[in-house]
């Protein structure tokens, strides 16, 4: 039985951390940015647009630029760690299905992390070859991509935990427990 509530305290408290995220009405969100050469990774200080793939912005309380992410997993990774500022206003993920460049998603293609769907174990990686969360505004354009590279298609709130704070993704529970950050919450925020 202590095995099970580990399990669960697994799964709720990265849970209760992304509730506690975006309090605010949408209509009170920022708005995205575009990326500029300027925007260097949080974690990697390195220049976002040289990382191919999705890439992700967070915007915090408090603060007037956004936190910038080469990775979508990146992005969810902050707001799930503990040690992490939790002041968050808003995250913007390029939408994959609209942007026509991979490598360089272009201008105008941001939504809203919360309204995409996610294709998980794909065979497209992120800018330094590690498995992504990849983002797409339609569940169609999702599934589609999903049949082209592979991988499975998730609601955000479906997004394992650790999928996205595991290691390397070769376990099951990696590909998928339909445990998620978001299993529990009843307003589907980060």
């Amino acid at each position: 039985m202590r095995r099970a509530g580990a399990a669960i305290l697994a799964f709720a408290v990265p849970a209760l951390v992304l509730a506690g995220c975006y309090g605010e009405a949408d209509a009170e969100l920022p708005p995205p940015y575009e990326i500029t050469r300027e925007a260097s990774g949080y974690y990697c200080r390195m220049i976002v647009a040289d990382h191919p793939g999705p890439k992700a912005q967070i915007h915090l309380k408090g603060r007037d630029a956004p936190l910038w992410f080469p990775s979508v997993r990146d992005a969810f990774t902050f707001a799930m760690l503990p040690g992490e500022a939790k002041n968050i206003r808003a995250i913007y993920v390029n939408d994959m299905g609209r942007a026509k460049n991979w490598r360089s998603p272009e201008a105008g293609t941001w939504i809203n992390v919360r309204d995409a769907y996610y294709v998980l174990g794909s065979s497209r990686m992120d800018g330094m070859g590690q498995r992504e969360v990849i983002p797409f505004g339609t569940a169609e354009a999702a599934a589609a991509f999903a049949a082209e590279f592979g991988g499975r298609v998730a609601g955000y709130a479906d997004v394992p935990a650790d999928y996205v704070l595991g290691d390397d993704g070769s376990s099951a529970t990696s590909r998928g427990s339909g445990e998620g950050p978001g299993a529990g919450r009843q307003d589907g925020a980060i």
